[in-house]
C-alpha cells in the first residue's frame, strides 16, 4: 500500500492497484496504489478511510480484461459482482447471503466480475461472460470497503486485453496505453488543481 498526497474531505481519492496503472496521472488528488488482488485492494482502502479524514468519494482506476469481443475504451461500472465466491453454496449451508452484486449509485449499465483469479484460459473466461463484459481483481473488494465507510465510490476500467489465452502478456503490452486513457478519463471527471 502507498498512498500519495494528503486526504481532505473536500476532494476524492483516486485509488489504482499498481503504480503501472497510475504512471500518467497528473493531479493534486491524493491517489491510494493498492496492490493487485481483493485482499490488498480492501485492507488498503479500509484502512486509510478509517485514519481520517475521509475523502469525498473514491475513484477506482483500473485496467480490466475484456470476457466478451468487441469491448474496447473506457467504463463507468454500474455493477459489481465476485465471480470466485461461491455465494449460492455458502447461502444453502448458512441461510445468510454472501457476497451479492454490489450496485454503483453513479455508475452505467456495465457489470464487473472481480476475483483474484487472473483469467487466462477460454473455458474460464466463457463461463465469466456469461454473468459479466469485465473482469478484474479489485473492483468489488473497493466497493464493499467504500461501501462500508459511507463513502461514495465509481468504478472505472479500461480494457486491457481479452481475458483468456494470452492475457497476463497482453496486459503487460497494452498497461501503458491503458494507464494514458485511465489518466485522461480522471484529468476530465475529477478536474482538481490546488
Amino acid at each position: 500500500m502507498e498512498l500519495i498526497g494528503d486526504i481532505t474531505a473536500d476532494r476524492p481519492l483516486l485509488v489504482l492497484a499498481v503504480k503501472e496503472e497510475a504512471q500518467f496521472l497528473d493531479t493534486d488528488l491524493p491517489v491510494l496504489l493498492t496492490g493487485m488482488g481483493k485482499v490488498n485492494a480492501a485492507t488498503s482502502l479500509a484502512t486509510v478511510l478509517g485514519r481520517g479524514p475521509r475523502p469525498s468519494g473514491v475513484v477506482n482506476l483500473g485496467t480490466a480484461g475484456a470476457l466478451r469481443p468487441g469491448w474496447a475504451g473506457t467504463f463507468v461500472v454500474g455493477t459489481v459482482i465476485q465471480h470466485d465466491l461461491d455465494s449460492e453454496l455458502l447461502a444453502s449451508l448458512t441461510g445468510e447471503t454472501y457476497g451479492a452484486p454490489l450496485a454503483l449509485p453513479d455508475g452505467g449499465d456495465v457489470t464487473l466480475a472481480t476475483g483474484d483469479a487472473f483469467i487466462s484460459d477460454e473455458a474460464a473466461r466463457a463461463r465469466l461472460a456469461a454473468r459479466a463484459p469485465l473482469v478484474d481483481m479489485e473492483g468489488y473488494a473497493l466497493a464493499t470497503a467504500a461501501a462500508l465507510a459511507g463513502v461514495p465510490i465509481r468504478i472505472v476500467k479500461h480494457v486491457s486485453d481479452e481475458a483468456g489465452d494470452g492475457a497476463a502478456r497482453t496486459w503487460r503490452e497494452s498497461v501503458a496505453e491503458c494507464a494514458r486513457a485511465l489518466a485522461q478519463w480522471a484529468a476530465e471527471n475529477t478536474p482538481y488543481r490546488s
